[in-house]
């Protein structure tokens, strides 16, 4: 069972190293995609994506839930942390001159991310063959006639094992 974000946050609050890092993976991509936007250097994107997560292990209650999600928080936090990064390395080059995406732009980036990170876990507990054909056909661009050669499988079982994967996480994502 997965543990919701207000769960997680309370557990962090008690110094629970496990809950810290199931928070760390659920959404250290989304900080360090929104701070290497922002950046456009790994390295310093590392870095940001490092302070916000130590700054929610350091102070979980600074995030407020009926203000929004913690995905959507810890992304302007980043994109916030990412900026006064800029600002100081602002001798170089002025802000001005930044191109930096918008807070909507932000907010969809975060809608984005959870969107897919729920396919993904649909997606991981269909039938290993109904993952292989899904993943052929969209990851790797065959047609159905390819990957029931490549697979030897008939043409109308890998047709329905599409069909009926595309279904599932279809239902999973309008429940």
């Amino acid at each position: 069972m997965q543990m919701e974000d207000a769960e997680l946050l309370e557990a962090v609050a008690r110094q629970d190293q496990a809950a810290m890092a199931t928070l760390f993976d659920r959404y250290s991509r989304l900080v360090y995609s929104i701070a290497l936007r922002v950046l456009r250097e790994p390295a310093l994107a590392e870095d940001v994506m490092q302070e916000v997560l130590l700054q929610v292990w350091r102070q979980p209650g600074g995030f407020v839930s009926q203000r929004g999600s913690l995905g959507a928080w810890l992304a302007v936090v980043a994109r916030n942390r990412s900026i006064d990064v800029i600002r100081r390395r602002s001798h170089m080059q002025p802000l001005e001159d930044m191109v930096l995406p918008e807070p909507r732009n932000l907010q969809r980036a975060v809608e984005e991310n959870h969107l897919m990170d729920q396919v993904r876990g649909v997606v991981e507990a269909l039938p290993s063959e109904q993952q292989t054909s899904l993943q052929m056909a969209y990851f790797e661009g065959l047609t159905h006639t390819e990957i029931s050669e490549r697979t030897g499988t008939p043409l109308g079982t890998v047709k329905t094992r599409i069909r009926t994967a595309l279904m599932t996480v279809r239902k999973a994502l309008e429940a």
